[in-house]
C-alpha cells in the first residue's frame, strides 16, 4: 500500500468514527424527545399548570368539603343575623349563642379560603389537625347554641313577631350543627384524612374536655368569689388547671411541637390525664358537698334583675352535672391513652 493510500484510509476511519459519534448524539436526542413526549402523554404537570396551582384551586369550592364549608358559613351567618336584627336586651345566654355563631362564621370562610388558594401546605402547622379541631369545636358550639337559645327564648312565650325570628334562628343553628357534624363524619370516613393526633379518640376527647370546661366557666362567671368556701375555690382552680393543660396539649399537637406517636409523649399525656382524673374526682365531691350541704356556708350566686332563665339552684346543679360528665370524659381519655401504650409495648 502506498503512503497516499494509507493517509486516505486513516481519514476514512476518522470520518467513520465521527459518523458513529453523530449517530450516538442523534440517538440521545431521540431518547430525550421520547422521554419528553412520554411525560406529556402521562399528563405530568408542566410550568403553566404549576403556575396555576399557585394562584388557586377552584375545585375546592365544588368538592364535598367545600360545599359543606359554604353551607356552614351560610347557616351560621343567617342565625346570628336574625338574632342581631331583633333589638332588645341580651341576656348572658344569648351572648353565648351569638359568640358561638360568630366564632364559627368567622373561621369557616378562612378555612375555605386557605384551601381554595392552596396555602395549607405553606402554613407551619398541621392543617388537618387544625381543621378537624375547629370542626369539632364548631359542632359543639352550634349544638350548645341550638339547645340554649330555644330553651331561653322560645319556650313559654306568647306568639309575637319576634317569635318567628327566634324560631328561624334556632332552625338555622340546628342546620349548622348538622353540617359541622357531617363534616366530622366525612373526615373520619375519607381515606388519608385521619393522620394526626386530633382526629384520634384521645384528641377528640381533649376537645370535649376543654369545651365542657368553657360551659362551666360560663355558668360561674357572674358569681361572687369572696363569699365562696375554700373548697369551692379549689374546685375552680381544678377547672382552670385542667382546662389550661388540655388546651396546651391541643396547641402543641396542632403546631407540630410534639411527636404524639412516640411512646414517651403518650406516657406524658397519660400521666397528665391521670392527674386530671384525680383532680376532677376531688372537685366532683367537694362541689356537691359544699354547694348542697346545709351545714356549710353556701355561695351567693349573682342574679341580675333581667335574668329569669335560671332559678337559685340551677347553676350549681348544672356545674355539678357538667363536672361529673367531664370526669367521665377524662376517665375515657385515660383508658384510651393506656390502650395506646399497651399496644405500642
Amino acid at each position: 500500500m502506498a503512503p497516499g493510500e494509507a493517509d486516505g484510509t486513516y481519514e476514512t476511519l476518522q470520518l467513520g468514527d465521527g459518523s458513529v459519534d453523530g449517530t450516538y448524539e442523534t440517538l440521545q436526542r431521540g431518547e430525550g424527545a421520547a422521554r419528553h413526549g412520554t411525560q406529556q402523554c402521562r399528563g405530568e404537570p408542566a410550568m403553566p399548570v404549576q403556575h396555576s396551582s399557585l394562584v388557586g384551586n377552584t375545585k375546592a369550592l365544588t368538592r364535598p368539603m367545600g360545599i359543606m364549608h359554604l353551607l356552614e358559613a351560610l347557616f351560621t351567618c343567617i342565625a346570628f343575623s336574625v338574632v342581631a336584627s331583633n333589638r332588645g336586651w341580651w341576656q348572658a345566654n344569648i351572648t353565648w349563642c351569638m359568640f358561638s355563631w360568630c366564632f364559627c362564621f368567622s373561621v369557616t370562610p378562612v378555612v375555605l379560603l386557605v384551601e381554595t388558594v392552596g396555602l395549607q401546605h405553606r402554613i407551619p402547622v398541621s392543617w388537618k389537625d387544625f381543621r378537624f379541631t375547629f370542626t369539632m369545636y364548631a359542632s359543639l358550639f352550634t349544638l350548645s347554641a341550638s339547645v340554649t337559645y330555644p330553651f331561653t327564648e322560645v319556650r313559654n312565650e306568647l306568639y309575637c313577631v319576634e317569635q318567628d325570628y327566634r324560631i328561624a334562628a334556632t332552625f338555622f343553628s340546628c342546620l349548622a350543627c348538622m353540617t359541622y357534624s357531617v363534616e366530622v363524619t366525612m373526615i373520619h370516613t375519607t381515606p388519608g384524612e385521619v393522620t394526626g393526633f386530633m382526629a384520634t379518640m384521645p384528641g377528640m376527647l381533649k376537645v370535649v374536655e376543654t369545651f365542657i370546661a368553657c360551659i362551666i366557666f360560663f355558668f360561674i362567671f357572674n358569681t361572687m368569689f369572696h363569699d365562696w368556701h375554700g373548697a369551692l375555690k379549689w374546685c375552680l382552680a381544678v377547672y382552670c388547671i385542667c382546662f389550661i393543660l388540655s388546651l396546651v396539649v391541643i396547641v402543641l399537637c396542632i403546631s407540630k411541637c410534639i411527636n404524639w406517636m412516640s411512646c414517651a409523649s403518650i406516657k406524658i399525656l397519660s400521666g397528665y390525664t391521670l392527674l386530671a382524673v384525680l383532680l376532677y374526682i376531688s372537685a366532683t365531691i367537694l362541689w356537691a358537698l359544699y354547694n348542697f350541704e346545709s351545714n356549710h356556708r353556701q355561695p351567693i350566686w349573682a342574679r341580675d334583675y333581667w335574668d329569669h332563665t335560671f332559678c337559685t339552684w340551677d347553676k350549681p346543679i348544672a356545674i355539678t352535672v357538667l363536672t361529673s360528665i367531664n370526669l367521665v370524659v377524662y376517665i375515657t381519655d385515660l383508658v384510651c391513652s393506656a390502650h395506646l401504650i399497651f399496644r405500642q409495648a
